[in-house]
C-alpha cells in the first residue's frame, strides 16, 4: 500500500470530517441551552408544560437517532398538504434531528445534576436573603453544571460518533468517503482511516473536557 494511495483517499475524508465537526458544533451549541429548556419545563408547576417537556424526553430518547433522522428527511415531506414545505437541505434537517435528539439526552442529565443539590442550599441562600434569581444563577446553576459535566462530556463523545448516521440520509461526510473508497478500491483500509480519524477526535474532545475539569476543579 503507497503512501500516495494513503494520501488520496485520507484526503477527502478530512473533507468529509468537516461536516462531521460542523454537525458537532452546531448541535452542541444548540441541543445543550435546549436541553436546560426543556428541564425547566419538565420541573415546572404548570401541568402542561410539565407533561410536555417529560412526553417530548420520554419519545425522543425512546427511538432511535436514525429513525428520527429519516422521519424528518424523508418522512416530513411526504405529510399530505403541508410536505412540499417541510422540504429542507438535507444536512439542515439532520442537524435538526440532532437537535431535538439531544436536547433530550442532555435535559435528563441536567435534571439529574438538579437532584444532586442538596436541599440545603436553598435553605442557606433564604437565610442569605438571596431571592429566586440569585439562588438559581449564583448557587444552584453552577453547581448543577458541576456535577452535570461528566455526563455531558460523555454524551458529547457519544455525539461525534453520532455523526456517522448522517451517511444514511445521503450526507456527505467522513463516513460516506470510506464507504466509496472501500467501494471503489476492494481494501478495508479507509475504513481503518476513518477509525483513527474518530478517534482522534474523540482524544481531542476528552482532553477538552479533562481541561474544563481541572481549570474549575471538578476532579
Amino acid at each position: 500500500m503507497s503512501i500516495d494511495y494513503l494520501i488520496n483517499i485520507t484526503k477527502p475524508m478530512l473533507e468529509g470530517a468537516q461536516m462531521t465537526v460542523l454537525l458537532f458544533f452546531i448541535a452542541i451549541v444548540f441541543s445543550i441551552p435546549l436541553g436546560f429548556v426543556f428541564t425547566l419545563m419538565s420541573n415546572s408547576h404548570n401541568r402542561v408544560l410539565s407533561w410536555f417537556a417529560k412526553s417530548y424526553i420520554y419519545i425522543m430518547r425512546g427511538t432511535p437517532l436514525l429513525l428520527q433522522l429519516l422521519f424528518i428527511v424523508f418522512g416530513l415531506p411526504m405529510i399530505p398538504y403541508i410536505g412540499e414545505y417541510l422540504v429542507m437541505d438535507r444536512f439542515v434537517a439532520a442537524s435538526i434531528g440532532f437537535i431535538l435528539n439531544y436536547a433530550a439526552y442532555f435535559a435528563e442529565i441536567f435534571r439529574g445534576g438538579l437532584l444532586a443539590i442538596d436541599k440545603g442550599q436553598y435553605e442557606a441562600a433564604q437565610v442569605l436573603g438571596f431571592n429566586k434569581w440569585q439562588t438559581t444563577t449564583k448557587i444552584i446553576l453552577p453547581q448543577m453544571f458541576r456535577v452535570a459535566l461528566p455526563a455531558v462530556s460523555n454524551e458529547s463523545i457519544t455525539l461525534i460518533k453520532d455523526t456517522a448516521l448522517l451517511y444514511a440520509v445521503a450526507v456527505p461526510e467522513l463516513l460516506h468517503f470510506a464507504q466509496t473508497a472501500v467501494n471503489r478500491d476492494f481494501t478495508i483500509i479507509p475504513f481503518f482511516i476513518a477509525g483513527v480519524i474518530f478517534l482522534m477526535m474523540t482524544l481531542l474532545l476528552t482532553a477538552f473536557f479533562k481541561w474544563i475539569e481541572r481549570k474549575f476543579k471538578f476532579e
